[in-house]
């Protein structure tokens, strides 16, 4: 074991590497110095049952801290979905409605999990905005979205639910079982298995909470308007919100652990929650079979995505992530979040990865963060086998 404490701009990267994953920790320490503003970030994989980087840099943070992660929240919620496939609870082939009457209507009648999963039902959001209270609460947003009718004919294409897919997701799971989609979380992953990844984090860990701050443009930089933003600013209803980016710093989020983009994690919980999954955690038995695993990790739609316009793929809802990191192989499956982390976990490779970071990323810096730091991790798990 390698110790890290390593000047990095205007912060120090702490904490350790094995030996063999140097390059790993040069990689994060250049991310490190690269940042535009004071950044809180955190760097940890498991691969082949130990934890063999765990790093952290920036203000506010030490490897403890947890803060938002967004969207890697939806991998946390298809962990649950697929554990209750595995146990034959679920059925992916059956319709939403059998388990949630109230969904069958306006053109949604015969919408199957399945379909949901791999984002084509085509209930991206509401014709009117959530308010932050329902933005904060799965079931608030599940009671608006059973009556609305979708904005596509489902099945036919798909486009990213980005803040409604767990809480439609999470209501199948709560008709089905008398639990919710974070009870399940947290009685079969997060408090078994010691992750610090929370769909709903109690109050007394407030105090370990580093809030989420905007990214700071440069000067005169702007963003690019989509061509079209009709879909995109349905699925992101956010016109309560100063910035997406705060959603997680209201209390109200945190405590019930909106599951498509409330989580709270720390790079060690990210990681470990996917080093679970697979089997690679302390030695611990993997959380889902391999023919589960194949299940979940399938392409299922492919193409043009609606919401955002632009080319993807998606398996049952966890992302592809070999498109996107080229190192990685088809096998590799988790989710990015918006400010920039990442959780994920290679059966192939036996490695687990999670990033997380307190400030938005500009752009596609994130990609290149993840891309440079993902790179090292896989040539150092092939330097060990």
């Amino acid at each position: 074991m390698l110790t890290s404490d390593r000047e990095a701009g205007e912060g120090t990267v702490h904490g350790q590497v094995h030996d063999g994953f140097e390059g790993v920790r040069e990689a994060f320490a250049h991310v490190v110095r690269e940042q535009p503003q004071p950044t809180g970030q955190q760097l940890a994989v498991y691969s082949d049952g130990v934890r063999v980087v765990d790093l952290w840099a920036g203000p506010g943070a030490d490897g403890d801290t947890l803060t938002g992660v967004f969207s890697v929240s939806k991998g946390a919620a298809y962990i649950v979905v697929a554990l209750l496939v595995q146990d034959g609870v679920l059925d992916l082939d059956r319709t939403v409605s059998s388990y949630w009457p109230e969904f069958g209507q306006a053109g949604k009648e015969r919408i199957t999990l399945r379909q949901l999963l791999a984002h084509q039902a085509g209930v991206v959001g509401v014709d009117d905005v959530f308010t932050i209270e329902e933005l904060a609460d799965d079931r608030l947003m599940a009671g608006r979205l059973a009556a609305q009718a979708p904005y596509w004919t489902p099945g036919t294409a798909f486009g990213y639910h980005g803040l409604v897919i767990a809480a439609l997701a999470g209501e199948v799971v709560r008709r089905a079982t008398g639990r919710s989609l974070q009870d399940w979380w947290e009685l079969r992953v997060r408090a078994p298995r010691g992750a610090d990844f929370f769909l709903g984090l109690p109050e007394e860990l407030d105090a370990r909470y580093l809030p989420v701050t905007p990214a700071v443009p440069e000067p005169g930089a702007e963003e690019p308007e989509p061509e079209s933003r009709k879909l995109l600013d349905i699925a992101f209803s956010t016109a309560h919100l100063p910035d997406l980016s705060v959603f997680p710093n209201f209390r109200l989020t945190r405590a019930l652990g909106q599951g498509s983009a409330g989580g709270v994690a720390s790079a060690r919980g990210a990681a470990a929650a996917f080093a679970a999954v697979i089997g690679v955690l302390d030695g611990s038995p993997a959380l889902l079979d391999p023919d589960t695993i194949e299940t979940f990790t399938r392409i299922h739609s492919e193409g043009t995505d609606l919401v955002g316009g632009d080319e993807s793929r998606f398996a049952l809802g966890f992302q592809v992530l070999d498109a996107r990191y080229d190192v990685l192989g088809a096998d590799a499956f988790g989710h990015g979040g918006a400010a920039g982390a990442m959780a994920f976990a290679s059966p192939a490779r036996g490695f687990a990865y999670g990033y997380v970071r307190s400030r938005f990323a500009l752009g596609d810096s994130a990609d290149k963060e993840n891309t440079m730091m993902i790179g090292e991790v896989v040539a150092a798990v092939r330097g060990r086998k």
